[in-house]
């Protein structure tokens, strides 16, 4: 089979070769999936940068999620049949014609599905809807920030929490994104690159005013948001996106001390809770749940509550093209691959 192999860490131009690899074989309770395409999402730049702990050691096949069928299921699979069009998450290994998962990792969809769409629903839709409705509550009326609202988790966020009934506050970067929030229903749009979102949202209250932050940025951007909630407030953090480059030690310090001290003793006083997501430790510990989530999404999205939104469909020999238009948040919604 063919697959694109990190083979070093760096540029996106040099860090892939298109290769021959042997085609796996399903264990027990797995399915192997024949690829139509697979997504991008923010963790694979920061693992070919060499930034990402969870990466496998190069040369790697990365890839958290794949649409396709379902080509050869393992020992003690039951349930599911070959030739079903699934979505799938595969924790690494999705940059290939073939790939293999837990068969609790998947969900079938619809033949008439668009493939890109289907992609956002296994990492950022799951990720949304585990932190919006699995890890926290929405309820109608409460204020709601989303970081980096343009980008796919965030598009699912913004969806989950309009449909709550949710007051929306956003943050994106350049007026193209800032549209694309209206678009989406993000009812306070904020240009980080002309506002600070903590000095706009203090102003328009007297006081801490969220009832909930979604926050995937990190460091300062963190701990700005922790002071915006209100009693009650709930703080969601599910990654770090403002690590990304070649900062070194250096730069991880700088992160790390950005995001202050959160004291429990503080979060009681304050009424206020920290919670940190991570769909990896999911699949890893709780491949039960994973399941439950991915099935919600695309009953959701079979309903009309969820619309992924695309950002760009690109052919497999244009993966380093795509991978730095990502990079450099040149793109709204999905980025998806097709070998055909």
């Amino acid at each position: 089979m063919k697959a694109q192999v990190l083979v070093q860490n760096g540029s996106a131009d040099q860090a892939f070769e298109l290769q021959d690899r042997p085609t796996p074989e399903p264990g027990p309770g797995q399915v192997r999936i024949k690829v139509e395409c697979f997504g991008l999402n923010f963790a694979d730049v920061m693992a070919r940068q060499g930034l990402y702990r969870d990466a496998p050691p190069l040369p790697s096949v990365l890839g958290y999620e794949v649409v396709g069928t379902l080509d050869q299921l393992g020992e003690g699979v039951v349930g599911i049949a070959e030739g079903q069009r699934v979505v799938a998450f595969t924790r690494f290994g999705g940059y290939a014609e073939y790939a293999l998962t837990d068969s609790r990792a998947i969900a079938p969809i619809s033949e008439a599905m668009d493939g890109a769409q289907a992609t956002a629903l296994a990492t950022q839709y799951g990720t949304a809807y585990f932190c919006a409705c699995e890890m926290t509550r929405l309820f109608p009326g409460d204020k709601v920030l989303v970081q980096a609202a343009a980008g796919g988790v965030g598009t699912a966020l913004v969806q989950l929490a309009k449909h709550a009934g949710c007051e929306v506050y956003g943050t994106a970067g350049g007026p193209e994104k800032v549209d694309y929030l209206r678009k989406i229903g993000v009812d306070h749009p904020i240009d980080y690159q002309k506002q600070d979102f903590y000095e706009l949202i203090a102003q328009m209250h007297t006081q801490p005013a969220l009832d909930v932050v979604f926050d995937s940025i990190g460091g300062t951007t963190y701990s700005k948001g922790l002071k915006l909630l209100n009693a009650g407030g709930r703080m969601v953090s599910f990654g770090a996106a403002k690590r990304s480059g070649n900062g070194g030690f250096l730069s991880t310090l700088k992160l790390m001390w950005g995001f202050g001290i959160v004291l429990p003793v503080q979060l009681i006083m304050h009424s206020r809770a920290a919670i940190g997501v991570n769909m990896l430790r999911i699949a890893d510990k709780k491949p039960e749940v994973l399941q439950r989530v991915m099935q919600a999404v695309v009953d959701l999205y079979n309903e009309g509550v969820l619309e992924p939104q695309v950002g760009g469909k690109f052919p497999v020999e244009e993966l380093a093209n795509a991978h730095h238009l990502l990079e450099t948040r040149k793109t709204t919604g999905k980025v998806a691959i097709f070998w055909q």
